[in-house]
């Protein structure tokens, strides 16, 4: 008579060439879902500057100065920027005034945004003038970047 073979587990070397590939998929893997988590916070950045661009250009046409100082108001008040306001995707939005000038200025402070600072101006000009130290994103004058190849 034969006996049947009956299997009652994996040997350790298939345990440890799984293991091995699921690590070498994971640090593929994981990079990419860092940029992309990235990416995925920085547009409600960008679209704060955006809206509070439109409400300093909005008190302008109506003080015809971004302050106004007989009523000890200025733009980044109206546009609810006068203290710092931090938005939940890890971004500082902070604003800077003169009487002729605007600068508005999303700092990333917390998580995987830290060290990312976009700016706006009064006439248009978007910025990105910072970016993580060793992070492989890079600085433009002349646009927001939003992805880590230097993009707009």
């Amino acid at each position: 008579m034969k006996r049947k073979k009956s299997f009652k587990g994996f040997t350790l070397i298939e345990v440890m060439v799984t293991v091995a590939i699921i690590a070498i998929l994971a640090a593929i893997a994981y990079p990419s879902y860092a940029d992309h988590v990235i990416r995925g916070r920085i547009p409600a950045a960008l679209a704060e500057l955006s809206n509070s661009r439109v409400a300093m250009e909005q008190y302008f046409a109506d003080n015809r100065a971004y302050v106004n100082t007989s009523a000890g108001t200025n733009a980044c008040q109206a546009a609810r920027l006068g203290s710092d306001r931090s938005l939940k995707e890890g971004f500082t939005v902070t604003c800077a005034v003169t009487a002729t000038t605007y600068t508005i200025t999303a700092t990333g402070t917390s998580g995987r945004v830290n060290g990312f600072i976009y700016t706006i101006n009064q006439d248009g000009t978007k910025a990105t003038t910072g970016v993580p130290a060793h992070s492989g994103w890079i600085t433009k004058t002349s646009c927001w970047v939003i992805k880590k190849d230097g993009s707009c």
